[in-house]
C-alpha cells in the first residue's frame, strides 16, 4: 500500500505535529490545563519544547508532546494518544513517562524529597476501561484504607472523547468533542480552532511538515522497490537451482518471501536513518515503525535500538 501524506490543510488537533504546534502557544496550553484539572495557574514555562528525556542507563528516549512547569513548580506532561492500545499498554506508558520525568528532574540537582509534583495527562480519542467516563484520575493510595493517599505528588489523568457520563464540565466536554472533530460555540474551542487555522497559514510550518513527510515516503518507497527487485532475482536463482517444477515454485515463493522481508527491513532502516538525519528522537522512529510496518511496541523498540 502506497504511503500517503496527509495534506497540511487537513491536519487537526489529533495529528501529532499540529497538537504540539498549537500547544506551544502559552495561553492555549495554560487554559487547557486549567479546564481539565479545575485549577488556576498564574503562569507556565516550557521546560524545553518537545523535550526529549533520555535515561542515564541504556534505554529509548521519551519525546514529550507538552512539558511545562507552573509558578509553583508543578510539572505537567500532556500527550495526544491517538493510537489505541490495550489497557495494559496504555496505562504502563505513563508509568514509564513518570520514571523518565523524575530522572530528568533529579538530573537538575533536586533531592528525592524535593521532586516536583507532576501531572501526566493522556488525551484519547477512543473508549478506555469501562467505556463510559470522560475522565479517569489516578493517584497512589493505601490498599488497606483507600482514604489514605500516598503523598508522592504524582497524578495521572486519562481523558476519553467517547465517554457518555456527565462527569466533566461543559467546556471540557466541548474540548473533547473538538478533538473528535465536532466544533461548538464554546469560547475555548473557538479560540483553539482559530489558532489552528492561523497556524496553517504559516508557510514555514507547512514546509517543515511536508519536508519531513516527503522524506519518509521517499525512503520507504526506495526500500520497498529495492527489496522487490532482490526478491525477484533471488526467486529466479533458487527456482533454476532446483531443476524441478516444484523446486522452482518453492524457490520463487521463498525468494519472494525473503524479498518482502528484506524490503521491510530496508524500509525500516531507511525510516531510522531519516529520523536520525532530522535529529529526531528514537521514539519517533519507534512510532513510525509501529504505524507503517505493524510492529509491536517491543519489536519496534528492539529494532530501533539495534539499528540506531
Amino acid at each position: 500500500m502506497a504511503y500517503k501524506i496527509k495534506p497540511w490543510e487537513e491536519l487537526t488537533i489529533q495529528d501529532d505535529y499540529m497538537f504540539k504546534l498549537v500547544m506551544s502557544r502559552k495561553r492555549i496550553c495554560k487554559k487547557m490545563l486549567e479546564k481539565i484539572l479545575k485549577i488556576k495557574i498564574h503562569d507556565i514555562k516550557y521546560l524545553e519544547e518537545e523535550k526529549t528525556i533520555t535515561a542515564t542507563y541504556q534505554s529509548k528516549g521519551v519525546r514529550l508532546d507538552v512539558y511545562v512547569e507552573d509558578e509553583k513548580h508543578t510539572v505537567y506532561n500532556v500527550e495526544m494518544q491517538v493510537r489505541k492500545l490495550t489497557d495494559a499498554a496504555l496505562f504502563k506508558r505513563p508509568r514509564y513517562y513518570q520514571s523518565m520525568i523524575d530522572v530528568d528532574l533529579l538530573a537538575t540537582g533536586a533531592e528525592y524529597d524535593e521532586l516536583n509534583d507532576t501531572y501526566i495527562i493522556f488525551i484519547c480519542p477512543f473508549a478506555i476501561l469501562d467505556e463510559h467516563r470522560h475522565i479517569y484520575t489516578f493517584r497512589n493510595y493505601c490498599t488497606e484504607d483507600k482514604d489514605i493517599l500516598m503523598p508522592d505528588g504524582s497524578t495521572k489523568v486519562f481523558l476519553s472523547t467517547k465517554g457518555d457520563m456527565d462527569d466533566v464540565t461543559p467546556d471540557v466536554k466541548a474540548f473533547l468533542d473538538y478533538v473528535d472533530g465536532i466544533i461548538s460555540n464554546d469560547e475555548f474551542v473557538q479560540e483553539l480552532d482559530q489558532e489552528i487555522k492561523d497556524v496553517k497559514t504559516i508557510e514555514r510550518e507547512r514546509r517543515s511538515y511536508m519536508t519531513y513527510e516527503m522524506k519518509m515516503r521517499e525512503m520507504r518507497n526506495i526500500g520497498l522497490e529495492e527489496g522487490r527487485e532482490e526478491g525477484r532475482k533471488e526467486g529466479r536463482k533458487e527456482g533454476l537451482a532446483e531443476g524441478r517444477a516444484e523446486g522452482r515454485a518453492e524457490g520463487r515463493a521463498e525468494g519472494h518471501a525473503e524479498g518482502r522481508a528484506e524490503a521491510a527491513q530496508e524500509g525500516m532502516q531507511n525510516v531510522i536513518a531519516t529520523v536520525r538525519d532530522l535529529n529526531l528522537d528514537k521514539d519517533v522512529a519507534v512510532q513510525q515503525l509501529i504505524k507503517r510496518y505493524s510492529l509491536t511496541q517491543n519489536d519496534a523498540v528492539e529494532f530501533v535500538n539495534n539499528n540506531w
